[in-house]
């Protein structure tokens, strides 16, 4: 009876296929402003929550931290104000002021900047 050797699976090399931005952020950073500008700014909690949470968690992603910060930030500013308000209106879209949603937007378009520009940087 003879016993041979069996090989132990070894990872895969980090080489250009090797995702260094996790597509779950990526997906997430984009759909941001595409809720807001398409009327569903209620419902972009979820992608602002993915997007800084997945950074937050990554240590990879150490950099872009501030970036998560202000889009949090951004967008907890008008959900604040919509729900403390006296008068509120049925949606937050309905009754966020334009400045805020711009800005909400381009920071998001800034992430999203940022996020494909690192990944380019990962693959060279």
């Amino acid at each position: 009876m003879s016993v041979t050797p069996t090989s132990t699976p070894t990872p895969a090399p980090a080489g250009p296929t090797a995702r260094r931005v996790p597509r779950s952020v990526l997906v997430s950073a984009w759909a941001v402003p595409v809720m807001l500008v398409g009327g569903f700014a209620m419902l972009a909690v979820v992608p602002v929550t993915v997007a800084v949470v997945g950074i937050l968690r990554d240590a990879r992603l150490r950099a872009l931290r501030w970036w998560a910060a202000a889009l949090g930030l951004a967008y907890a500013t008008p959900l604040a104000l919509w729900a403390i308000g006296p008068d509120r209106a049925p949606s937050l879209t309905k009754d966020m002021h334009p400045a805020p949603a711009a800005v909400i937007v381009a920071v998001s378009l800034g992430l999203v900047a940022v996020l494909h520009l690192r990944g380019r940087a990962g693959r060279r």
